[in-house]
């Protein structure tokens, strides 16, 4: 392919995907941004392979098909509730890819100049041709290049695994650090600089450079690993759009590397929209954003505040009632809605109130679930009209003057803790005020403390009564009674 052909099509997947951005910031779009994104990708690969030049097609088309293949097979088995995990997973293949792809350029780039010390260079095609035409200046800037990306993606990789753990279940939710905390990760940093600078500069720290590249990947993975075993389950929505930030630049950094304009402006988008959503995400939690950065927060406190008071169950008569006799409600859903799977009874229950001449509204917090808009989707999937569905700064100011409202399986965002007790580890995070309305029923299963591990005042206030079950079997119950 020409090489004027290919920047052009470079550009247009460029535009696609900047399309497919913007239009997931809203409901009514994102299913036209989504398919701007695959198109994007499809260019993108069609374009880079025939740019390559002489290629195995053979193998490259059984790999392709066999990662399709994969894709289609998990992405059709993984549940909404599982959404948070498989992309934690999917982060860390790229930050895998970014180390594979570093440590290649380097055995790609010894091959070069042997060829080139032994004046045998004339039929090096691809990459190596590439390499065969750089200056030692360009060489040594290559190698700054290779190094980012090593660095990064090894942070991506092992980070990834973690909070792909944790959000699982495998791995304990709670925030746990070896003794020395970031002095650990300030000494694996020093010792990733200083074999960083070595290899940059030719020196043979290690023997080899190949020997540098292991030992930088070695400790960033480290790194990555404690960082984000240092960070509490409450708070692994941060972690995920962090981690998407970064390997966003872990792509950006081998783009330079493979003189990838593409990879390089793909790379910078979500590297660049990842950390603008982490600083949304902190904000909204009233986190440091330096402070998730370095994994240095995650329910280091412990509430000493006693809670008085006992949690009072209601029955599905009783909510009904309190329903019908409402104008105006208010339907805060969280994880437990995802658990299990109650969208559609929500759904329901929407129209059916609406119906009823009920002003029905939805609100969502910006961390609710355990990845950014995880509601917004599921409500979307439900066919919840968009124009009901409110975020936090829009609806908070209603709750006073609001008759009922339905929290399904949340805890932190509607924890009057985070307001009232200092010493909470959500202390100062803001949170929906779901207990200035009339009546809050909170449907939660039983009455532990859910994942974070944080006890909720709110669940033992007058005006709440706790609608114990499972989400979906309790608003099935509930629907025949409404209307």
């Amino acid at each position: 392919m020409e090489i004027g052909l290919t920047t052009a099509t470079y550009v247009l997947a460029a535009i696609l995907f900047i399309l497919s951005l913007g239009g997931l910031s809203g409901q009514e779009s994102a299913k036209r941004a989504v398919w701007y994104g695959i198109l994007g990708m499809a260019l993108a690969v069609i374009a880079t392979l025939f740019a390559a030049g002489p290629v195995n097609w053979h193998l490259t088309a059984a790999m392709i098909a066999a990662g399709a293949l994969a894709g289609w097979y998990v992405a059709n088995r993984v549940q909404m509730t599982e959404m948070p995990q498989l992309v934690a997973a999917l982060h860390s293949f790229v930050g895998l890819a970014a180390v594979f792809i570093g440590i290649n350029a380097e055995i790609t780039l010894l091959d070069v100049l042997a060829a080139r010390a032994a004046s045998t260079g004339e039929g090096l095609t691809g990459f190596a041709a590439v390499l065969a035409h750089k200056t030692p200046a360009e060489i040594a800037v290559l190698k700054v290049e290779v190094f980012l990306g090593i660095f990064i993606g090894a942070v991506t990789f092992t980070g990834s695994i973690v909070a792909f753990g944790k959000l699982a279940g495998k791995i304990d939710g709670k925030a746990k650090k070896y003794p020395g905390g970031h002095a650990l990760n300030a000494l694996a940093a020093l010792i990733c600089l200083a074999v960083g600078v070595a290899y940059c500069a030719g020196v043979g720290l290690l023997g080899s450079s190949l020997a540098q590249l292991i030992v930088i990947a070695l400790f960033a993975g480290f790194i990555g690993w404690h960082l984000i075993m240092g960070i509490g389950g409450a708070d692994m929505p941060v972690v995920v759009s962090m981690l998407n930030s970064y390997s966003g630049w872990a792509a950006a950094a081998i783009g330079f590397t493979l003189g990838n304009d593409l990879l390089i402006v793909t790379g910078a988008l979500v590297g660049s929209s990842g950390a603008i959503l982490s600083y949304i995400m902190c904000k909204a939690m009233n986190r440091s954003f330096v402070s998730v950065i370095l994994g240095g927060f995650g329910a280091t406190q412990q509430s000493t505040m006693q809670i008085e008071g006992e949690q009072i169950a209601i029955d599905s008569d009783g909510v009904a009632a309190a329903l019908n006799d409402a104008e105006s409600i208010i339907i805060v859903p969280g994880y437990g809605m995802a658990v299990s799977q109650a969208q559609q009874s929500v759904s329901e229950l929407t129209r059916k109130l609406r119906a009823a001449g009920k002003e029905v509204r939805f609100a969502i917090h910006p961390v609710a679930g355990r990845l950014p808009g995880h509601m917004n989707v599921l409500l979307a999937e439900a066919k919840v009209p968009y124009d009901i569905v409110l975020e936090m700064d829009e609806i908070n100011e209603d709750f006073p003057n609001t008759d009922v409202v339905i929290v399904i399986g949340s805890n932190d965002i509607v924890n009057p803790a985070a307001q009232d007790d200092p010493a909470s580890p959500i202390a100062g995070m803001p949170v929906l005020e779901v207990w200035k309305a009339k009546t809050v029923f909170v449907s939660k299963r039983g009455q532990g403390t859910g994942y974070s591990g944080i006890e909720n005042p709110l669940f033992f206030k007058d005006n709440t009564r706790m609608f114990y079950g499972d989400a979906k079997k309790s608003l099935d119950q509930l629907l025949p009674m409404v209307g």
